[in-house]
């Protein structure tokens, strides 16, 4: 089981890495142990993952049951809802990327035969998920749950809720002091974003793909059985040591499939897409922004769950979780059961003795009556998006939206016209420039979208970008437009009152302009400089694919 500690440990010719054993607490009989690495990414400063070096804890505990060494150490962590509508959100989509390379570098530097990484906000998770691929070796995923909700007026709140708040205070729907009531009250913990917003979103298609225990994505952060569930983990880990259990026989095809089926009934983050993507290119699965539409025109969203509908992922847990959701969809055939798992069981073998939903629940719909009989997530083509556009349909919204184009060069200008009601029924809201390359970093826009939901103009105009957005986004919203503006996409091209279409049935996205204007356009954009010259940043834009590939940094 210590197939890669042993070079260190039991080389004669390596006495100084056994010295520093001993230094960290070795005993001579815990040189013959499997060394399991515990990434916690853990820090104190958001509360997704404020109480993850404590659950890491648990797992080492797990470890030391076992007959295994456990040994922590950390990673990084962005938070969104802080950095969100500020220049630190740059920084969001490539901390996954950091993330990645800085568990790949640890497990594969100290010589761990294993690890287990306890993950709670956005991109700790796909971060995880990529370097279990690159490793390949016996890893285990925990989630450290969902935030509990506040509450003001007898209303459940959550994060969004402080958003869209803003919004509410500026069009005078709200006073001032229900303003701050709200932000005061909205995350009352420890836990990731309450509802199907990315963080559940990611936690739900680990689940599904077999890479966590079962239950790991619907118990709350602050329970008993969170604990539980990491201890076991770390007692989990020999199992899947002594039969040599590689993420290659998780990483399939149709785990995939299931991954995205099971979000998408669940009425999930766009970021579903950007984020599979990447980890399926990083474990050699061909997966494509055709698989993501395929998957969700047969599957129904069955979960009425925010930003769209009215729930939190704790009402989901208290229906039956998300064990309990995967089942009803393997009886309707939509899943493949036989995935395998990290419990070394198949996914049907997981699910063969696990309770069927709550009958009296109305948090997950049966598919006779769904939320919505075809998925909300839908991939656009056409002369704006030719590589692929995603969009987030809840059908509340309506199909069908064509008006004309506000055009702004980033998220701040927007802002600003939205606070100034410059913006009117029928505007298709143009941000760009906020790209991989053209932010750099891809940065969510939950704040406009926020903004425009508040001051009630959700329903009346459409937002299209470059960019991305949040889980807790909803409204008429298109992103992920490829190629992106700095790369010379149509986006760049467009000017105050073109006529745009988005075409949801159809597909498609499309700006009315004739051949010869878009030729003339194009022969006078000029690319810009990148906004940033050193750092982080520019190595990201130098590096990072597009949107449509998954904005990995480590393409061929």
């Amino acid at each position: 089981m210590n197939h890669y500690s042993k070079h260190i440990t039991q080389d004669p010719t390596l006495p100084a890495a056994r010295a520093m054993l001993h230094a960290t607490g070795f005993k001579e009989e815990d040189f013959l142990k499997p060394q399991i690495g515990i990434v916690s990414t853990g820090y104190e400063g958001n509360p997704c993952n404020m109480h993850l070096n404590e659950l890491a804890t648990f797992v080492k505990n797990g470890c030391k049951k076992s007959g295994t060494m456990g040994l922590i150490f950390n990673t990084i962590g962005v938070s969104d809802g802080i950095s969100m509508g500020t220049e630190g959100m740059r920084y969001s989509l490539p901390s996954r990327e950091i993330i990645a390379d800085s568990i790949e570098s640890v497990v594969s530097a100290q010589h761990y035969d294993s690890f287990i990484a306890v993950v709670g906000c956005d991109k700790n998770m796909p971060g995880a998920m990529m370097a279990m691929a690159r490793l390949n070796r016996p890893a285990i995923l925990v989630y450290g749950g969902t935030i509990a909700s506040g509450c003001h007026n007898g209303k459940k709140l959550d994060v969004v809720s402080a958003f869209e708040s803003l919004g509410e205070k500026l069009s005078g729907k709200i006073s001032e002091q229900e303003f701050k009531n709200v932000v005061k009250k909205a995350c009352p913990g420890p836990g990731a974003c309450g509802g199907m917003y990315t963080a559940n979103t990611m936690a739900v298609t680990m689940e599904a793909m077999g890479l966590t225990l079962p239950r790991s994505s619907s118990t709350p952060a602050v329970s008993g059985a969170k604990k539980k569930e990491c201890e076991e983990a770390g007692r989990k880990m020999t199992t899947l040591l002594k039969n040599n259990l590689l993420p290659e026989k998780l990483f399939t095809k149709r785990s995939f499939e299931n991954a995205i089926t099971a979000a998408v009934a669940l009425g999930g983050s766009t970021n579903l897409v950007l984020h599979l993507l990447a980890v399926a290119k990083t474990a050699g699965v061909k997966l494509s922004l055709h698989d993501f539409e395929r998957i969700s025109r047969r599957t129904p969203v069955l979960g009425d769950l925010k930003p769209s509908g009215k729930f939190l992922m704790e009402d989901l847990h208290e229906a039956g979780g998300t064990p309990a959701v995967m089942k009803y969809l393997l009886e309707r055939k939509l899943l493949h059961g036989d995935c395998l798992t990290v419990t070394g069981k198949t996914l049907e073998e997981n699910l063969v003795s696990v309770p069927s939903l709550k009958k009296k629940q109305s948090v997950f719909l049966p598919a006779e009556t769904p939320v919505k009989e075809t998925g909300h997530l839908k991939i656009l083509f056409g002369n704006l998006a030719p590589d692929g556009a995603v969009a987030k349909i809840s059908g509340k919204e309506g199909e069908l939206f064509s008006g004309t184009a506000k055009v702004f060069d980033g998220e701040k200008e927007v802002n600003e016209a939205i606070l100034g009601n410059k913006i009117k029924k029928g505007d298709v809201v143009v941000i760009r420039y906020a790209g991989p390359k053209g932010g750099p970093g891809m940065p969510e826009m939950l704040k406009p979208t926020s903004l425009l939901m508040g001051a009630g103009l959700g329903s009346d105009v459409a937002l299209i970008t470059d960019g991305r957005f949040s889980g807790g986004s909803h409204g008429f919203v298109v992103g992920h437009i490829s190629p992106e503006a700095f790369d010379g996409g149509m986006i760049a091209l467009l000017r105050d009152g073109d006529k745009i279409t988005i075409d949801i049935n159809k597909n498609s996205i499309h700006a009315h302009l004739f051949f010869d204007e878009i030729k003339n356009r194009k022969r006078g954009w000029k690319k810009p400089e990148l906004k940033v010259k050193s750092g982080y940043l520019y190595k990201y834009a130098k590096l990072v694919s597009s949107a449509s590939e998954g904005c990995v940094t480590d393409s061929n």
